[in-house]
This record gives C-alpha cells, sequence and structure tokens, in this order.
C-alpha cells in the first residue's frame, strides 16, 4: 500500500495544525528531544487567543519552549523537572512539577485518561480537566510530538524517546507530529514507531533543526573517587544502569578501559557512557537473560556523536518505560547494577534526589524503579552516590550528609529501600542495618570536617551513642 497519498492529505501548515487547540484543552508534548518546536511556536502565536490551556511534558529541553512566555494562557507542567524548567521557574508562576511512578506512565496514559476508560477506575487528573464546572465536557487531549521521517510502510520513528511516546498517542483526542530529518532511527525493543493511522496532522520541521545535544560534563576529582569506588564492586557480565553527570560518564570510561568483559546494558537514560562501553567491546549483553547482546533504554539525551552512534543500531534496543522501568523487568537480568545520584542523605539513610528543602531541582525519575528492581535482581546492587560536601551561595562548604532532612524536602527514597551509600569516601552497605549502625556506616563516609558535628546530632536524635565503634571522634 501506498502511504504518500495518505501523508500528502495530513500535510498541513504549524498554524493551521494548531486551530484544533481551544481554550481549556490538554496539550501534551513529547518528552525530551520529542518536544515540538515550530509546532509550539505556532501555539504561541495563539497565545491572545487562548485561555486555561494546560500544557504537560517531560524533561524541557532547549530551545525554550515559547508557550511558556505566556503565563495567562498556558499552564506548563513537567512530568520530569529538568534544569531548564527550573530556570523558568524562578520567571513564570504557572510551571508546575507533576510527580509520577515513571513505569506506570503508559498506564496513566492508557487507563486513567483514556476517553473510553472504565468505570471502576479513577480517570485521575483527566477527570479534573472535564469535571471543573467552568468546562464544558469537550475538553480535547492533544498529543504534540517530533518524529522522525516516515518510511514507506507508514511509520514515523519516534527516535530516543520512547518512554510513553506510543500510549499518548492511544489517550490522545488528535495527534499532531513535527517530522525532524534530524532525528536518529532507533530500533527496537517495541512501540518505537507510530503508524501515519495514528496521526491526525502532519507538519515539517526546517532542515536545520537538530536535537538538542548535551554539553559533556567532565568528571571533577571528587566524581573519580566515586566512580573508583563503584568500580570495585562490579565484574565480568554485570548488567549496568547509569544516569547522567560526570560521575556515570566518568564510571563508563574507567569501564571502557579495564579489563571487564561480557557486561550487559539495562538502563531508563542512554547516555554517551554507554558508548564508552560498547565500543570497546567490555559491553556486549552476552549474559543478560533478556534482551540477549541488546542494550535496552527508554529515552536519551547526549551529543551528537551519541545519536549518531544510535542511529540504526542493532546492539541497542528502544523500549517503551513500562517496560525498561518496571522493577520486575530489570530483576530478571542477574547482576543488575544501579548506579544513581542524590543530593543529601540524612542519618536515618532517607534519601533526597530531587529537592533543596521546598525548591525542586530535579524529579525523581526512574530512581526508584532502579533501585528496587536492582535489589531484587539476583546478586544484584544498587548505588546512591553523591558528593559528601558542596558549596552554598555564600561560599561556605555544606556536608550533602546531613542529620535530618531539611523542611519540606522531598524523600525520593525510602531508608528500607537503600542498598549503598557512596562518597569519595567510601562505599557502605546499608540493607538490614539498624539505624545506630546507618548513623555510623553513613558519618564514616562524611567529609571529616563534619564528622563531630554528625555524631553529636546522632546523639541528640538518640541513634548514636559513644558505646557504638568505628566513628572518628
Amino acid at each position: 500500500m501506498n502511504y504518500w497519498n495518505e501523508y500528502k492529505a495530513k500535510l498541513t501548515t504549524p498554524d493551521e495544525a494548531v486551530k484544533v487547540v481551544n481554550c481549556g484543552d490538554v496539550v501534551d508534548y513529547g518528552f525530551f528531544n520529542g518536544k515540538p518546536v515550530i509546532l509550539d511556536q505556532a501555539l504561541a502565536r495563539r497565545a491572545p487567543e487562548l485561555k486555561d490551556v494546560v500544557i504537560y511534558t517531560a524533561v524541557t529541553l532547549p530551545p525554550v519552549p515559547e508557550v511558556i512566555k505566556y503565563p495567562q494562557s498556558f499552564t506548563y507542567i513537567d512530568w520530569q523537572w529538568s534544569k531548564l524548567t527550573r530556570l523558568l521557574h524562578t520567571q513564570v508562576e504557572a510551571a508546575y512539577y507533576c510527580p509520577i511512578l515513571y513505569h506506570r506512565a503508559p498506564f496513566y496514559y492508557r487507563y486513567l485518561l483514556s476517553q473510553d476508560v472504565h468505570e471502576h477506575i479513577d480517570p485521575g487528573y483527566r477527570s479534573y480537566y472535564y469535571n471543573r464546572p467552568e468546562k464544558s465536557k469537550n475538553v480535547k487531549w492533544i498529543a504534540i510530538l517530533q518524529v522522525g521521517p516516515m518510511d514507506n510502510q507508514g511509520f514515523f520513528n519516534i527516535g530516543p524517546q520512547n518512554s510513553e511516546t506510543s500510549a499518548k498517542v492511544d489517550a490522545a483526542d488528535y495527534v499532531l507530529v513535527e517530522v525532524n530529518k534530524n532525528m536518529p532511527q532507533c530500533l527496537g525493543g517495541s512501540e518505537e514507531a507510530i503508524h501515519i493511522s495514528r496521526v491526525d496532522f502532519i507538519v515539517e520541521a526546517p532542515d536545520n533543526q537538530m536535537l538538542f545535544a548535551a554539553p559533556d560534563v567532565p568528571p571533577t576529582e571528587t566524581d573519580k573517587k566515586i566512580a573508583e569506588h563503584v568500580m570495585k564492586f562490579l565484574y565480568d557480565g554485570c548488567c549496568i544502569q547509569l544516569g547522567i553527570g560526570g560521575m556515570p560518564n566518568m564510571v563508563g570510561k574507567l569501564i571502557a578501559q579495564s579489563d571487564l568483559k561480557n557486561l550487559g546494558g539495562h538502563t531508563e537514560m542512554f547516555v554517551d557512557a554507554y558508548v564508552d562501553m560498547i565500543e570497546s567491546g567490555r559491553m556486549n549483553g552476552a549474559k543478560k537473560n533478556i534482551d540477549k547482546f541488546k542494550c535496552v533504554y527508554t529515552f536519551a539525551i547526549g551529543s551528537q556523536r551519541m545519536y549518531d552512534f544510535m542511529h540504526n543500531n542493532q546492539a541497542l534496543a528502544s523500549y517503551p518505560v513500562d517496560y525498561t522501568n518496571d522493577p520486575r523487568i530489570i530483576a530478571q537480568n542477574d547482576d543488575m547494577v544501579s548506579i544513581c545520584n542524590a543530593i543529601q542523605v540524612d542519618l536515618f539513610s532517607q534519601v533526597n534526589a530531587e529537592s533543596l528543602g521546598s525548591g525542586q531541582v530535579s524529579g525523581n525519575g526512574g530512581m526508584w524503579d532502579f533501585v528496587l528492581g536492582s535489589q531484587w535482581s539476583k546478586r544484584g546492587k544498587s548505588f546512591i552516590c553523591l558528593s559528601s560536601t558542596y558549596t552554598d551561595s555564600r561560599g561556605e562548604l555544606q556536608s550533602r550528609i546531613v542529620p535530618q532532612l531539611p523542611l519540606a524536602s522531598t524523600v525520593t527514597i525510602p531508608r528500607q529501600m537503600v542498598d549503598y551509600i557512596v562518597t569519595e569516601f567510601g562505599a557502605v552497605k546499608l540493607v538490614a542495618c539498624p539505624t545506630w549502625m546507618r548513623a555510623e556506616k553513613l558519618i564514616s563516609i562524611a567529609h571529616p570536617k563534619f564528622q563531630d558535628d554528625l555524631v553529636k546530632q546522632a546523639e541528640k536524635m538518640k541513634i548514636w551513642t559513644r558505646t557504638n565503634k568505628q566513628i572518628p571522634v
């Protein structure tokens, strides 16, 4: 069948396509590099005639979305608070964070947002928009996303942001796609492409519209020390999950330079470190129980070199997030090693990976999913990493290991789920440890400058006494 006639029939201009949006509608942008650019600009041009339009997205990447400049018309909601959203939030009040269990995102779309939702399932936040007294039942959910060029079978590859995309399309009343010829074709897996029969309007991006290329974050000496501690726990056949940043990239570089072999990859986020590990031959997936010889991921943000590596690469498999991040799927690979970052840990071993007090810094993402899934894995391990200190806005050194999390801080990982905590001063295992032992172990990897005070605070909280050994005082 020739799908190009259907393509031509659905092809339109950005300004025409966004006419489907009316006051009170919910517009769901593609996540990550799937966020529209020219359709976002067209929607922003309609700001004077629109109000109460809600925009959903996740991990806002440059360019800055135009709609956020018009808070009188659009409310902006990010499922995963990114650095850019954080900066925008300081300028625009109508920007909010929506915490979710990331592996449940497709469920939210298919069963909580769908119009044909079963009566016994609470329709969640879609019902909020439908049931407000000032709104009519004509509220629409509209998906707008970037995709790669259509192939001869009528499929648009969704590039390095499988995530919730197919479920979003299922739930939407209208689907608008922005075709970007620079989108890498990312092989599945499953649900890595959308057929034209599921699309209502097509627009074509300019030839020079590129994906956001993340700047290189060189590892610090602290990153290197943390990575070296983690490396002591890795062995042939481990399956690795990494996040973004200098420390995970350092782990990838150390692995690439090591004599480890037959490593596997199963991760939420594909980053440049995986390119290093795969190209070095250290990561081939040969020992994986599932998706053998494939590095599995649900989205990717990195350099242009990484996007070029991903294009039509048979070593990679793109899956929706309800596969990659489901702890039950993660646990099917033996020797799973999860390596995540945090902001603070208190002496009870509660982990905050997303806020400074009430100020949202990041989102919880899939950290919960991988912390749990890795520990369900046979011989699996979870490492939560952080530098022992940071320098505050006054130039003063502060400890990231604290007696108690500051008021209004978010607990991303509860203490009973914590496996290993790692700083530049070492790695400690906290599973099944009583409170005094947790405090003792955490103080042992805190910066020496703060250890005396942490001991005093632990005594004050009655979770450590002078009869407990090990702590230098």
